[in-house]
């Protein structure tokens, strides 16, 4: 269930992050590519074009953040998987093993009875 929260979470952030252009080009000026951004690209030009050219790297690099962070949970969580599978098999030939007991037991003391 944790998982599938902060899953959910993480995703929620990615789509909050993923930026569409809403026409014009990037940094053109006020409206354009998301509406009021700032002086310098209100004002648009070179400057506008290369302040939205850092803003968008800005929320690449952090999306690339969030996906491996997603990554490494997914991860993560693999491996406390194997580890608690492994764990459960070692239980279970415990336990199998003290059946064979018993059942060997259980005979010695039919044997016994006769």
């Amino acid at each position: 269930m944790a998982l599938a929260r902060s899953t959910g979470r993480l995703i929620s952030l990615l789509r909050q992050n993923t930026r569409m252009m809403a026409g014009g080009e990037w940094g053109a000026g006020e409206g354009k590519g998301g509406g009021k951004g700032g002086s310098i690209r209100d004002a648009g030009g070179s400057f506008g074009k290369m302040e939205a050219a850092r803003e968008e790297e800005y929320f690449r690099k952090l999306q690339q953040q969030q996906l491996k962070k997603l990554h490494d949970h997914h991860e993560h969580e693999i491996d406390n998987h194997e580890a608690e599978i492994k764990r459960h098999k070692e239980a279970i030939e415990r336990h199998k093993k003290r059946i064979g007991q018993l059942h060997h037991e259980e005979k010695k003391h039919k044997k016994d009875d006769d």
